[in-house]
């Protein structure tokens, strides 16, 4: 059965301080500590239980380092890793995309405070599909039509006469019908993400 929006509602119910701003990113075949290799992570690793956890030394580091870094927690769900980021976007940022996704599949949404949102499909290094939620039927990438029919099946909002719907949760949803990956509540709940400190590239940074 094809997920939909209405079974995302939780996330923003659920993490409204992480709901705010956020980044969650699944990459195919690796592992959380080869997740945040891919990022880029370096130094010392901590681990922390739920996303709850992750929210204020996310801000604090933000502040520290006026943006330029970001704290990446990880965790694996089956043959994936799933990476969170609280007011990160390292996910879709393309300059990464080549190491994030390199011999594998890169699923990443991102929304922050001002509803600025993007959902990227990466494969190997290409860009496949790139839109933004809040404007589905503006798509780019190599193959921008080729989940068409699935976003629309989960809940996108696919034209501008379209009711506004839960773009946030129909990304969730539209990752999952593309990974097979389903997150939960008890999840982010529950799951030990190891931590650790990944720096923007040099043209990205303010």
């Amino acid at each position: 059965m094809v997920p939909t929006d209405v079974d995302y509602l939780w996330f923003e119910q659920r993490f409204p301080d992480l709901a705010e701003a956020y980044c969650v990113t699944l990459v195919g075949n690796e592992t959380s500590a080869g997740l945040l290799d891919r990022f880029g992570v370096g130094g010392d690793r901590v681990d922390r239980v739920g996303v709850g956890e992750l929210v204020d030394p996310s801000y604090a580091v933000w502040d520290a380092h006026q943006g330029d870094v970001q704290l990446i927690a990880a965790t694996s769900v089956g043959q994936w890793a799933l990476a969170v980021e609280v007011n990160g976007y390292l996910g879709v940022t393309e300059e990464l995309f080549a190491g994030l996704s390199a011999g594998s599949r890169l699923v990443s949404h991102f929304r922050n405070v001002n509803a600025a949102d993007r959902f990227c499909l990466v494969d190997d290094g290409q860009l496949v599909v790139d839109f933004e939620p809040l404007f589905a039927w503006h798509r780019s990438g190599s193959h921008p039509d080729l989940y068409a029919e699935l976003m629309r099946t989960v809940g996108m909002r696919m034209g501008q006469d379209d009711d506004l719907g839960e773009p946030g949760a129909a990304a969730f949803a539209l990752a999952e019908a593309i990974t097979g990956v389903r997150l939960t509540a008890e999840l982010f709940e529950r799951s030990a993400f190891t931590c650790g400190l990944a720096r923007l590239p040099r043209r990205t940074r303010r």
